[in-house]
């Protein structure tokens, strides 16, 4: 069996087997992106579940605006090389329009540019940062999260683990639940059920985490509309 949380290495397993069984976690529609034909039937070798990480920013954008109301610009990072990249910066642009915010698209897919973008924010100033999904930013979540207290930019990010680490607030799904679900399939592969019988599981627990500590340190009230449904609040 295969299991994957990424949607390049589900493609790149799909297209590398069609008799191996595998179970995927992905961002977006895995219609959409080629995985499968069908949620209900997935046909072939191929299951798994659908985590909504694209499909959640206009809910993220809300959110960073929620926490901060008189925000004007903010500027979202997106890793170019990542498969879901442009779907969910124009999402988040979107979303942000709507909300008469102004809109500045950096890219960073190495350390250094990451840097760079950072160094960007000391001529613009922009009032949040919108970090978008992608595993290469997962892998540099410290560098992201002290380079935005550094330069005192309220910021949302897409998994806990940035929150955990000391970013503002994150926003989307329990992880933890969506891998105990591929675990389940993953056992009733290994028991004998043929992945194209199982429906592609579509997540239905999401999660807002706000670091508190981190909002004190950036002089910010965090609104009791969001902390009354925060899941969780790190002090």
């Amino acid at each position: 069996m295969i299991v994957s949380v990424a949607p390049e290495a589900a493609l790149a397993a799909k297209a590398a087997t069609t008799t191996i069984p595998i179970v995927f976690a992905v961002g977006d529609d895995p219609v959409k992106i080629g995985l499968v034909t069908s949620l209900a039937r997935p046909g072939g070798n191929l299951t798994g579940i659908n985590l909504f990480s694209s499909e959640l920013g206009a809910k993220r954008m809300e959110l960073l605006r929620e926490m901060v109301p008189a925000a004007a610009r903010v500027a979202v990072l997106g890793d170019p090389t990542f498969t879901l990249t442009e779907s969910y910066v124009r999402d988040a642009e979107t979303a942000a329009h709507a909300m008469g915010l102004q809109v500045k698209v950096l890219s960073a897919s190495t350390s250094r540019e990451i840097n760079a973008a950072f160094a960007n924010f000391v001529r613009e100033r922009p009032d949040v940062l919108y970090v978008g999904v992608s595993p290469f930013f997962i892998s540099r979540l410290v560098q992201l999260t002290q380079l935005a207290a550094r330069h005192a930019v309220p910021a949302i990010y897409s998994v806990r683990q940035y929150t955990e680490a000391g970013g503002l607030m994150s926003y989307g799904t329990n992880q933890t639940d969506a891998f105990r679900q591929m675990g389940v399939y993953a056992g009733r592969i290994l028991k004998g059920v043929k992945p194209a019988d199982l429906p592609v599981i579509q997540s239905t627990k999401f999660e807002l985490v706000i670091n508190a500590e981190t909002a004190r340190m950036l002089d910010l009230i965090v609104p009791p509309t969001l902390l009354s449904i925060a899941d969780e609040v790190i002090e």
